[in-house]
């Protein structure tokens, strides 16, 4: 097949929504909705319109996704003058634990072909790619 970085880079984008969908089918949690979740959980009290900057994402998406984590209890939208603060529910916070361990999951899947060296090269790379600095530490 083709050999481009953006081939690679959407093949390992199906595989990972296929496999954090069937991991985290059992919170009742989406690929599109663990984000919303992780998002939140690392930056509690945060306004949807930070939440809708941070991920890229518009403004219509961002209201129905938040609107339907808050009626499936993941989390709580709270009035605050005239922007609404988001934070994880109890419910949200063991979701936003659990979607940790798939991150690390994949991870050792995706790159167990790959020595240590190899990963953290890749790692680093892939940030330089996006604009950013190297990851700190191991991975």
């Amino acid at each position: 097949m083709f050999r481009t970085f953006s081939y690679a880079c959407t093949v390992l984008y199906r595989r990972f929504s296929h496999y954090t969908s069937g991991r985290l089918n059992q919170w009742g949690l989406s690929f599109g909705t663990l984000f919303f979740v992780i998002y939140v959980g690392k930056h509690p009290g945060c306004t949807q319109s930070e939440l809708t900057a941070a991920l890229h994402l518009d403004w219509g998406h961002s209201q129905r996704t938040v609107l339907k984590l808050v009626e499936s209890g993941f989390l709580h939208r709270e009035k605050d003058g005239r922007a609404y603060r988001l934070t994880l529910s109890e419910k949200g916070q063991q979701a936003f634990a659990a979607s940790h361990q798939v991150f690390f999951d994949w991870d050792e899947q995706a790159l167990a072909n790959l020595t240590p060296d190899e990963r953290t090269q890749l790692v680093n790379l892939l940030y330089k790619a996006l604009g950013r600095g190297p990851r700190p530490g191991p991975l």
